[in-house]
């Protein structure tokens, strides 16, 4: 016969336990009051001894706050995502918050449910990234809980993280043109205004800018939209490219994951990297720098991203009437293989 479970320990509980008062165990759950290092850790040990689990809901209904924040991204399975993802949750276990990680899917009403959560006390505020101004609650403003929009959309309607993604993927392009590429293709290059997404937006200009400066004019046949941003998008962009048999000696691609599915699908066609196409991502993820040959990328530091955007998004749940803050992270190429040749060109 299975043993019943054994009763959840209370905050009387681990007083008893550290021989303390049970508000000192509260001071210490929710961090209102300071208290001193050596009793904290008392506290904190029997917490650990008695599997000691707060409850967030009465919490929240003494200060108005559940300890928890969303992450809404468009896309979890690629792996910008998930090292972003694994920094915001690091840096938020370090302020006391739990993260509750959804994914948007490109898909407004996703947005929605979110904030409705947080309209019921269930979250105490969001970090976005959406794709898109023109779909996203963001446009809304006036009726947000405590937000943080991180990414390329640009407005000024909340606090907002992002890095300067135009002046980056032009530097991209203007390091394959000193490579000595002129026929630059472009991947994840939407210029649909009707469809474009505001990274691809924004990284397209980039691309026209560095062109312009080269005297290098700009052919249609050698920018590809996809969705989704993946390897097997990037795979397929390739492909695309080849079949509308035009020549090309350099790919730009939005995303480290489109590239790597791009150099996947250039080598089965027998296309050299670097010797015949260089190649260039955006994001650095870890995999950029183990991919044969190693990937030339926009890198930026994750790690203070997160912190940027948990610092906003903290202040923002204090003071809900400041003027909307904006951050912009700074960036840098990185060199790797994958550019280190002067390209012969693809010719059909």
């Amino acid at each position: 016969m299975t043993a019943p479970p054994s009763p959840r320990a209370t905050m009387k509980d681990v007083a008893a336990l550290a021989g303390v008062s049970p508000k000192t165990v509260s001071n210490v759950v929710t961090g209102t009051v300071a208290v001193r290092e050596e009793t904290r850790a008392k506290v904190e040990a029997a917490m650990a001894e008695l599997d000691f689990v707060p409850n967030l809901s009465a919490r929240g209904l003494r200060n108005g706050r559940s300890g928890i924040i969303a992450v809404a991204l468009p896309d979890l399975g690629t792996a910008y995502s998930a090292e972003l993802v694994h920094r915001i949750v690091a840096a938020a276990h370090d302020r006391g918050l739990a993260v509750q990680v959804e994914e948007t899917a490109s898909e407004p009403e996703r947005e929605r449910e979110l904030l409705s959560r947080a309209r019921a006390h269930l979250i105490d505020g969001l970090i976005l990234n959406p794709i898109r101004l023109e779909d996203s609650v963001v446009k809304y403003a006036d009726r947000l809980p405590p937000v943080v929009v991180i990414g390329e959309v640009e407005q000024n309607r909340t606090d907002h993280v992002r890095i300067d993604s135009r002046l980056a993927a032009a530097e991209a392009t203007r390091h394959v043109i000193a490579q000595g590429a002129r026929r630059i293709a472009v991947l994840g290059a939407d210029a649909d205004p009707a469809f474009a997404t505001a990274t691809s937006r924004l990284r397209l200009a980039g691309v026209h800018d560095a062109l312009r400066e080269a005297g290098i004019a700009r052919d249609e046949r050698l920018e590809v939209s996809l969705l989704p941003w993946s390897m097997a998008g990037g795979a397929d962009a390739a492909r695309t490219l080849l079949a509308r048999e035009v020549e090309f000696d350099a790919v730009v691609a939005f995303t480290d994951s489109i590239a790597f599915g791009a150099m996947h699908a250039l080598h089965d066609a027998g296309i050299r990297v670097p010797d015949d196409v260089i190649v260039t991502g955006f994001d650095d993820v870890e995999l950029s720098e183990f991919t044969s040959p190693s990937l030339t990328t926009v890198a930026f530091d994750l790690g203070a991203f997160a912190e940027a955007a948990l610092g906003l998004l903290e202040s923002r749940m204090d003071d809900r009437v400041s003027p909307p803050r904006g951050i912009v992270l700074p960036h840098r190429l990185v060199t790797r293989a994958s550019t280190s040749a002067s390209p012969a060109g693809y010719r059909p």
